[in-house]
């Protein structure tokens, strides 16, 4: 097949022994890529898993004549090195065409069109989180160009799928979802992931303002981080991975994530993949946005613009979010009403299977509050090969030294995998959570201690700050532990 526009680089060719290629053979089956979809604990990067989907071809210029006309919204944000995140709530919008996007990133010198106030020196522009489904509408056959099946997933296409389109330096604050993992093809133009792991999360600053059901955002800017005001950011472990066209990125559940475009133009194509743990997860964001809307709403009922996410377009009264708390319980005792002992069911509980001979939902409370340190012998999965190679690249630590400390920012590349140790990989597929909860903890006691002796006395507590307490993540996944397991008996 001839290498369209946008198409993938020979870099994943090139990772094959003797850099042979191998045409139209894709390395994994459906099923297989689906077990380590499923299975794998720290990001990875797909090679040779597109090449024949159409949508490999998707460019803006292409997506410009498939949507000639259609105006979409662009988040317009500086390029600067500031330490504070360029928050969504911070950046000015414009409604433009692809076309007219397109113009503007290519010809500096305009000043017409809907981009005529935004110097092209000075910002960037991002058409970010359009769902398909809304995007191309009347044009519902193009769903097909995009072939999730291919990962293990029958009939999740572009209807499941979100577009991605933006000029050099367009970036998403550092954040995690709370539901499902992720999927990301690379279409056009590289994109540098900055990632760090669920056990990291104390050391990242989590916040809930702005507020964004299923977005928690980190404080820091981790570009350019402020390590006066946010020192333990300096043990977070930071992976780094540049993107190329053709390639897929797997991101797990929980594992937050700066992305920025370092080519003048990127697309990518993203699909989250839903998780056992969602259930839960769903309850927990019903708690946040209750909270969230009911302190904020009572400080200043006329600005919501201040601490609400422009994504986020339902109403925020305390009658709606009722509902909306009690329609995402009465779901997770659906899920579970059907099977009130699952039998020999290996369950993804922590970001990690567990054989359960007999579990009912007060039993996964339990799971889940233990998590899996305490697993009686023989539950704990036996290590498995590491799935690792030229077609899966393991995204690792990009170094040990704490940010401040290295001259700079070292990439994990795909080229880069070949003729490394392979079975340090496939420990590092295999590692314990309960290792990882066990640094998880100790994080939390050191914050608490370093914040103590070097911060300085507070005489104001916000409602912000009384926010990030209340609906910090690990608050919110007990409260709603404890609701359900209260509505069980």
């Amino acid at each position: 097949m001839a290498a369209g526009p946008g198409a993938t680089s020979d870099t994943c060719h090139a990772a094959r022994a003797g850099g042979e290629k191998v045409e139209h053979v894709k390395p994994f089956t459906p099923e297989k890529a689906k077990e380590i979809i499923m299975t794998l604990q720290q990001p990875a990067v797909f090679c040779n898993m597109v090449f024949d989907w159409p949508a490999q071809h998707w460019t803006a210029k292409y997506l410009s004549e498939v949507l000639h006309g259609k105006q979409i919204r662009f988040r317009m944000g500086m390029r600067s090195t500031d330490t504070v995140p360029q928050f969504e709530t911070t950046c000015s919008y414009v409604e433009a065409t692809i076309e007219e996007f397109l113009t503007w990133n290519c010809d500096h010198s305009s000043i017409s069109g809907p981009f005529r106030d935004y110097d092209h020196s000075k910002f960037w522009a991002y058409a970010d989180y359009k769902y398909f489904v809304s995007l191309f509408e009347d044009k519902t056959d193009i769903f097909q160009d995009v072939i999730w099946s291919d990962f293990g997933f029958p009939g999740r296409s572009g209807r499941e799928s979100t577009l991605w389109i933006g000029s050099l330096g367009a970036h998403t604050p550092c954040h995690l979802d709370s539901y499902g993992c992720n999927l990301v093809f690379q279409v056009q133009g590289r994109k540098r992931w900055h990632l760090f792991p669920p056990e990291d999360t104390p050391f990242l600053y989590p916040t809930r303002i702005p507020y964004e059901e299923s977005s928690v955002f980190s404080k820091i800017s981790v570009v350019n981080p402020d390590l006066k005001r946010f020192p333990q950011f300096q043990k977070a472990r930071r992976h780094v991975v540049t993107l190329s066209p053709g390639q897929v990125l797997f991101v797990p559940r929980h594992w937050w994530h700066y992305v920025e475009s370092i080519d003048p133009v990127t697309v990518s194509i993203n699909s989250w993949i839903e998780l056992e743990e969602d259930h839960q997860a769903r309850v927990e964001e019903a708690i946040t946005r209750m909270l969230v809307c009911a302190l904020k709403n009572a400080e200043d009922p006329h600005n919501t613009r201040a601490w609400l996410n422009p994504t986020e377009v339902e109403e925020t009264s305390h009658e709606v979010n009722c509902r909306y708390l009690n329609g995402a319980v009465s779901a997770f005792f659906d899920h579970y009403r059907t099977s009130k002992v699952v039998e020999n069911q290996a369950l993804r509980t922590n970001g990690e299977y567990m054989k359960k001979e007999e579990l009912n939902v007060y039993n996964l409370m339990e799971v889940e509050q233990t998590g899996s340190q305490n697993l009686p012998f023989g539950i704990v999965k036996q290590e498995a090969a590491s799935p690792f190679g030229p077609d899966l690249v393991p995204v690792v630590p990009s170094s040990e030294e704490p940010p401040s400390e290295r001259g700079g920012i070292f990439e994990n590349d795909v080229k880069d995998f070949v003729g490394k140790d392979r079975e340090h990989f496939g420990k590092l597929h295999c590692t314990k959570r309960q290792r990882m909860m066990s640094k998880s903890e100790n994080a939390a006691v050191e914050l608490i201690a370093s914040n103590s002796t070097t911060a300085p006395s507070q005489t104001f507590i916000s409602t912000d700050d009384l926010l990030d307490c209340l609906v910090n993540p690990q608050v919110t996944k007990i409260v709603a532990q404890l609701l359900i397991q209260g509505k069980s008996f």
